[in-house]
């Protein structure tokens, strides 16, 4: 299969401090894929080791079958857009458009062109002749973007483009990334801390931790079935509620409450028995009228209630261990109150407690 972007056993020491390791990652041509972790894993590593901003240690980058491990920057047919708008403040919108252009010795009609275009996909034609002082921050994003946009490059890479935006610019420029993707169709690397940009951007999501890939899948099978205790732990807000028992027989035992596994589906070779945590996410966890389909039902004690609008979470204890629940917005429950709660067990997820992994 022809690739975008091809890393081979990819290695980057700084030092005695190994930052990214053994690393290997497939990206399909005109595939959206989020580096996505928290700070300090090596996802912006790894971005500026695609781009050429830095010198790996081992293994290869290729792009566009191209072997480009050693290759400078503006020979990998790449375009990048920073955290920082990164704008020439002298400069117009236009200039700032084209200045690459021009560097490169570009045809002026070619430019004209190139800048047109750019400005009707990202809506900036009116912004042409304002210089970025005269701008708001989701508008110099949008001339960012345009700036990588116009070298009509087969691969775009993102280092975390809207983490200086308020959230509701953040919602519409994120919007407006997912339509430009889907009218170009170009390979887009997207590097980002904000598991929700990652959850509704991307066609796969490359989890790192600690210069390692945790998970490379889809944002569904990621959410619903986590590779490893960090990946459920590390996705969904709030995260997955984890408790201890015991596999015995095929079912779950955890203080009391037996819950049957037949409709679980195991890892293939992994073990049936034996000590184990339950994973449940809070809008797994069903209450009122949703209990007719719920297999496993008990009552709990409403200790603390967060109202979020469309959301209500409540926070318990399942079996003596601290949980939480995801309830419908306009619920009528207050602390103190007792609510019964029931899950389907096919839901939830398994993981072996010294391994981390999925059972």
């Amino acid at each position: 299969m022809n690739y975008a972007v091809e890393i081979k056993d990819l290695d980057l020491h700084f030092g005695n401090v190994k930052v990214l390791q053994q690393l290997n990652l497939d990206i399909h041509k005109g595939e959206f894929l989020v580096l996505l972790g928290s700070s300090g894993c090596g996802k912006s590593t790894l971005l500026n080791c695609i781009a050429g901003l830095l010198e790996v240690t081992d293994g290869q980058i290729f792009i566009g079958g191209k072997n480009v491990t050693w290759a400078e920057p503006s020979e990998r047919g790449i375009g990048m857009v920073f955290q920082s708008y990164a704008l020439y403040p002298q400069m117009t919108v236009e200039g700032n458009l084209s200045f690459g252009l021009r560097n490169a010795g570009m045809p002026r009609p070619e430019i004209s062109e190139r800048v047109k275009r750019a400005a009707g996909i990202l809506q900036i034609e009116p912004l042409l002749k304002r210089k970025p002082a005269a701008l708001s921050g989701g508008q110099r994003q949008r001339v960012a973007i345009g700036r990588a946009l116009v070298r009509d490059v087969d691969v775009f890479l993102f280092d975390e483009p809207l983490s200086n935006l308020d959230a509701k610019l953040r919602a519409e420029l994120r919007v407006e990334i997912k339509r430009l993707h889907d009218q170009l169709d170009n390979t887009m690397i997207y590097v980002t801390h904000d598991q929700i940009e990652a959850m509704t951007l991307a066609d796969r999501i490359a989890i790192m931790k600690e210069g390692k890939i945790m998970q490379l899948a889809s944002p569904n099978e990621i959410y619903n079935r986590p590779r490893n205790l960090y990946v459920a732990d590390f996705i969904g807000s709030p995260s997955m509620n984890f408790l201890e028992g015991e596999i015995k027989a095929g079912k779950f035992h955890l203080e009391g409450i037996v819950i049957p596994l037949d409709g679980y589906e195991f890892v293939e070779g992994s073990r049936r028995e034996g000590k184990a945590i339950i994973g449940l996410r809070p809008e797994h966890l069903v209450t009122g009228d949703n209990l007719a389909s719920a297999a496993v039902r008990t009552k709990v004690d409403v200790e603390l209630v967060e109202p979020m609008g469309s959301d209500t979470l409540i926070y318990t204890k399942l079996a003596g261990r601290p949980i939480h629940v995801r309830m419908d917005g306009q619920a009528q429950v207050s602390p103190g109150d007792k609510v019964e709660i029931g899950f389907q067990p096919e839901r939830a997820s398994l993981f072996d407690p010294v391994t981390e992994d999925r059972l």
